[in-house]
């Protein structure tokens, strides 16, 4: 019998560390995605996203999550996808979303990442294991030479993360974060011989198919 993996071979893909299970986001997972949403990500008075989608009412949350998550898939091809890993501990609970995301990668060779957590489980190294995660499957599995990266001045863990793992300055911008907010907001570079790896090797299963339908290695 047909699997679903077969007919969207991405779902087929997972990434194992220490304490995580990185895998593509099913439908049946949007229910505890919206929970750890709702469940709060960072403190009110400042997002640290570049678009505001936390700052929808509670209940708009659910439907809005699902929409971004499908209008992604709708719009992955080679030239142009976003890989959107959900983070899960051991025992299956949704910890937060990791993004892996490429234009034009067969010449560019580069990816961006962008990523959160439940605050709730914040302060525990898992942003730091979760994008090792990304940049080792990434670097090793898809043969990407750059990460590229950003975060708003202030926020402090998300650049720790960045420091920790080898990300160099990569210039600045400025962005309005909320109606009326204007942010500087700090890019960052990593190239594939600077990456500082953790001393855990990542597992990875599924990748040949799901390589294959985003045209890496093809």
């Amino acid at each position: 019998m047909t699997d679903l993996a077969d007919v969207w071979p991405l779902f087929g893909l997972t990434l194992g560390t220490p304490r995580l299970t990185l895998r593509p986001l099913r439908d049946d997972d949007l229910p505890g995605l919206a929970d750890a949403a709702r469940s709060g990500i960072h403190a009110p008075e400042r997002t640290p996203f570049a678009l505001p989608w936390t700052d929808a009412p509670a209940a708009e949350i659910p439907a809005n999550s699902a929409r971004w998550i499908w209008e992604c898939r709708s719009r992955t091809r080679p030239e142009s996808w976003l890989v959107q890993f959900g983070v899960f501990a051991h025992d299956g609970a949704l910890l937060g979303l990791q993004d892996v995301g490429a234009e034009d990668f067969a010449h560019l060779a580069t990816v961006e990442t962008g990523s959160w957590l439940r605050r709730d489980v914040q302060g525990q190294g898992l942003g730091s294991e979760m994008r090792a995660a990304a940049l080792a499957w990434a670097f090793d599995w898809l043969g990407a030479e750059v990460a590229l990266t950003a975060a708003y001045d202030w926020n402090e863990p998300s650049l720790g993360v960045s420091r920790k793992l080898g990300y160099e300055p990569n210039g600045e911008r400025r962005r309005v974060s909320r109606p009326g907010v204007v942010e500087r907001e700090l890019l960052l570079r990593l190239p594939r011989e600077a990456f500082r790896r953790p001393e855990w090797t990542l597992s990875v299963e599924g990748h040949g198919a799901a390589a294959a339908f985003l045209g890496v290695g093809a």
